[in-house]
């Protein structure tokens, strides 16, 4: 089940070498199977042939685990979830590529994909190149996420860990300002960034044990992502993190140049509340398309007790931070005489009424922020090319409030409220509101 990745030096030395700078893809680049080209950007759009790519899609962040015939895999859940997903006219997913660290921690996924330095639970990749072989037969894509700056699947805390800083904190015992401190120190450690580099060339470099084809050929995989969430963490880390997400967009651009690099930011919230350095992080050649991220409760927007009072203060905070980002990056593309590039709020989450988590629970407020949400699509004058709600619950059934190994896998991570910010698929309501909005794109 598990092995160690070693690349070829060859290989190796090709990713080193670097690859020069941004370029348009045509839709035959390296093409796999014409009947599905690639996703590039052209005129600061998505585009999959010669046609405009809008899209309403989800974050599904267990798919990998849930396409493995390992524990956690159930092979026909998956496949009613994509195609309950496929008939909402969903058709782009955000999947983490694997969780990183030893099993059986604290608000921790499980099974993991990374038990310890190039050493792969072999199952789960083997679901990872499933699950894209699936999604590819539905016309489906997948924007795959190689990191994240939070302790729910490893990323920096367990490079951090593994590089000799000392044990991970772990929120869940400590509390998020002693993880955020400890986190911080992630982009200024050389051997924790180059653990994470070395799983990034093992990922990105893969050949699917399916179709035989490099994952670099295979249309159904929109994007690369460097990781969920990155952040500074820190005033002082700030000009690392910018050289770290420099690095990895031209080390991932080296391996793979048909697909699309993106940074998987939550926008200025994400850099420390500094909009200069999320525009200068979107605005590196390597970098295809700009990421923000909302959440009106986490961040204090609305209250528990107001979910449904301020929904009208988070739908307009929403829009005004939409607003704030294209006008930032626009500004400074044009400064440097760059074209525009797409933006996608590809995280956005509002808790179920009275902060419920049962399916079947009242979703008011939340089926008004969707609403709303989706209009930044699907409007004539749409200032977003894609959107992606947190996140798809589908046909789980929590058993615990607290994710418990062997409990169904839900939208919500294992240290949040099983539910919480879940659709499932008896979310009538919500699911009516998401099939209204596809229709319209």
């Amino acid at each position: 089940m598990y092995r160690r990745i070693i690349l070829p030096l060859a290989i190796a030395a090709a990713t080193l070498a670097g690859c020069g700078g941004h370029r348009e893809q045509s839709s035959g680049d390296a093409a796999a199977d014409d009947a599905m080209p690639f996703v590039t950007v052209r005129d600061g759009e998505f585009r999959i042939g010669d046609s405009t790519y809008r899209y309403i899609g989800t974050n599904f962040w267990y798919g990998a685990i849930l396409a493995s015939e390992g524990r956690g895999g159930d092979r026909e859940r998956l496949a009613r979830e994509l195609d309950s997903l496929k008939a909402l006219g969903i058709d782009n997913l955000r999947i983490l590529v694997g969780g990183d660290g030893e099993e059986g921690l604290a608000s921790h996924i499980s099974p993991t994909l990374q038990t310890a330095p190039g050493v792969y639970n072999d199952t789960l990749l083997r679901g990872l190149d499933y699950l894209i072989e699936e999604m590819g037969k539905r016309d489906m894509r997948a924007v795959l996420y190689l990191n994240n700056a939070w302790e729910w699947s490893g990323g920096f805390s367990t490079y951090l860990e593994w590089a000799g800083a000392g044990k991970a904190v772990n929120p869940a015992h400590d509390g998020y300002p002693a993880y955020m401190k400890y986190a911080s120190g992630f982009v200024r450690n050389d051997s924790a960034k180059a653990l994470a580099a070395d799983h990034v060339r093992n990922i990105v470099s893969r050949v699917s044990t399916i179709s035989g084809l490099p994952y670099s050929k295979i249309p159904a995989i929109m994007s690369w992502q460097i990781a969920n969430e990155p952040r500074p963490f820190a005033e002082e880390s700030k000009e690392d993190f910018a050289g770290w997400i420099a690095e990895t967009a031209r080390l991932i651009k080296s391996i793979d140049p048909n697909h699309l690099v993106s940074v998987g930011s939550e926008g200025s919230w994400g850099c420390e509340n500094d909009m200069s350095l999320w525009t200068a992080i979107h605005s590196y050649p390597d970098i295809d398309y700009a990421t923000i991220h909302v959440w009106p409760y986490n961040w204090s927007w609305v209250k528990e007790n107001t979910l449904t009072d301020s929904i009208g203060a988070a739908c307009r905070n929403t829009t005004a931070y939409i607003m704030d980002h294209r006008k930032a990056l626009a500004d400074s593309l044009l400064s440097h005489g760059a074209a525009m590039k797409p933006i996608v709020l590809e995280e956005f989450g509002y808790p179920r009424d009275g902060m419920a988590t049962a399916p079947g629970s009242a979703v008011t407020a939340r089926d008004r922020y969707y609403d709303h949400v989706f209009a930044t699509v699907t409007s004539p004058d749409a200032p977003l090319a894609g959107v992606n709600f947190w996140a798809w619950g589908g046909l789980a059934n929590p058993a615990h409030t607290t994710w418990q190994p062997g409990d169904d896998y839900t939208g919500d991570p294992a240290q949040e409220a099983q539910g919480l910010n879940s659709v499932f698929a008896s979310d009538s309501t919500t699911i009516n509101i998401i099939k209204k909005a596809t229709d319209q794109l």
